[in-house]
């Protein structure tokens, strides 16, 4: 058997599923691009996608639903100046397309010569971050519900106050193919799978709720016996140590952040501040700010789409570039912010490699991948031990951040109150308030512990949500609001 370079496999195989079974071919994309360029555009792309999902779920010791879908379709988008014009079908059809086409080339007057140019065709550029694998068939039906049972098992075994488990556990097989103006064919093969554990314990009348989990682009393989007893220890520890939770504490304090998963906080609170779209339109906190220092030196932030197997990682992004490395923010300088075709476009830089839509029936937009920061020095004991009194928080839940003011609130789901460095009890209802580019400001120290996410992340935006992965190494900030219980 003769294998090819995974681009080109990449290629044949969303062509083989999204446009041979519809009678078409590339000069059909080429036709279509070309009445959207017979206007006066600034860019224009086809976005088609074959997604297959799947979603079984465990509660009260059985598996109570199972799930299977298959969705497909093409967006069709032309850009002038800042405007976009869109459409979508779920009908992948000469017929569609091409109406698609004609609609969405109003954005620009008919009559005036394009300034786009359909050119000889190029595949564009991708990595090879991890295998093309449908990993729905990775595992039968049979072997996915003992999965479940499995964790349902170990979960109640691992002390007699587990009272509940409840398990999840999702596959997904997303093709897709881009086609654009300039000539540029590009395509992937995502696998993604994702298993999920809840456990509720119980202690005299008190119920407290523990979680844990993980996945990424890879088959449902990775879930083995250590897999799972990984995320069954985490949940049920969770749910019994916040079974001794006593009220937070309120007040201005030291805040030490946990390494891994704590990385939502810098996520939400610094990354959405750094995408392009926000800086372009002046409302983000971090707007024209390139070469200041935003935070304290040490802090160094990247956003990192070729991360091998992480749920944030792509070959290429939803408008055939290849993902990429970006440094953001360099020993506390801010050096650059993540972009799409537009907003680099608009603001004279090149694309990052950001450029994600949930799917074929939303518009592209810039998206983080894999955002978090580099470790430093320190050891976390040190930095726990470095605290007089102050929050040791260890994971969190939801949290809101202000994009113009750079304003967040975040849960602490699981969270220690520290006294003279050393752990004193774990605290319930804490929710820790600051505001972004201030809190960098705050870093006082840094663990050598970096680590990111066990493969969790969903990012949501202006109504449209994608994978992605956070991590961060211990971190203490001085001086921030905590809003307890107490």
């Amino acid at each position: 058997m003769i294998s090819r370079e995974p681009t080109i496999e990449r290629l044949a195989t969303a062509q083989q599923l999204l446009l041979t079974p519809f009678g078409l071919d590339e000069s059909h994309l080429s036709k279509a691009l070309a009445e959207i360029t017979a206007h006066r555009v600034d860019d224009a792309d086809l976005y088609f996608q074959y997604t297959r999902s799947e979603g079984w779920s465990l509660e009260e010791g059985i598996v109570k639903t199972g799930s299977f879908s298959i969705d497909q379709g093409v967006g069709v988008r032309a850009v002038s100046g800042e405007k976009t014009a869109f459409a979508y079908s779920d009908d992948i059809s000469e017929a569609s397309l091409l109406d698609a086409a004609r609609t969405v080339r109003s954005i620009s007057s008919a009559g005036r010569t394009g300034r786009v140019k359909t050119a000889t065709r190029k595949i564009a550029s991708s990595r090879s971050l991890y295998n093309g694998i449908d990993p729905i068939s990775t595992l039968d039906s049979t072997a996915k519900v003992k999965l479940l049972e499995k964790v349902e098992k170990l979960a109640r075994s691992r002390d007699p106050r587990v009272a509940q488990v409840m398990a999840g556990l999702a596959s997904e097989y997303d093709v897709v193919l881009v086609a654009r103006a300039d000539g540029t064919l590009a395509a992937d093969v995502r696998p993604l799978v994702r298993l999920s554990v809840t456990v509720i314990a119980e202690q005299n009348g008190r119920r407290e709720v523990g979680s844990g989990g993980g996945g990424g682009r890879f088959g449902l393989a990775y879930f083995n016996d250590a897999q799972i007893a990984e995320y069954v220890d985490q949940a049920v520890k969770a749910a019994l140590t916040n079974l001794d939770a006593r009220p937070a504490p309120a007040g201005e304090m030291t805040v030490v952040l946990g390494s891994g998963w704590p990385g939502i906080l810098l996520h939400e609170a610094i990354g959405h501040g750094l995408e392009g779209d926000f800086n372009r339109k002046g409302s983000s906190a971090f707007s024209g700010r390139i070469g200041q220092r935003v935070a304290a030196k040490g802090v160094t932030v990247l956003d990192d789409g070729t991360i091998a197997d992480r749920r944030g990682s792509l070959n290429v992004d939803d408008e055939g570039n290849a993902s990429q490395r970006n440094v953001l923010i360099e020993d506390g300088i801010l050096k650059g912010y993540i972009q799409d075709s537009l907003n680099a476009r608009l603001m004279k830089v090149k694309p990052t490699g950001n450029g994600r839509r949930e799917s074929y029936a939303h518009v592209p937009m810039p998206r983080m991948t894999n955002t978090y920061m580099l470790g430093g020095d320190k050891d976390p004991k040190e930095i726990v031990a470095s605290i007089k009194k102050g929050l040791y928080a260890t994971n969190f839940g939801g949290g809101q951040v202000d994009i113009t003011s750079g304003k967040f609130v975040f849960s602490a789901s699981e969270a220690f109150w520290v006294e003279n460095g050393k752990i004193q009890y774990p605290v319930k209802g804490a929710t820790i308030v600051g505001n972004g580019p201030d809190a960098l400001t705050r870093v006082t120290m840094i663990g050598n512990d970096m680590a990111l996410d066990s493969g969790v992340g969903t990012c949501g935006k202006e109504g449209q949500s994608v994978p992605v992965g956070v991590g961060q190494p211990t971190l203490r900030i001085d001086g921030l609001t905590v809003g307890g219980t107490a």
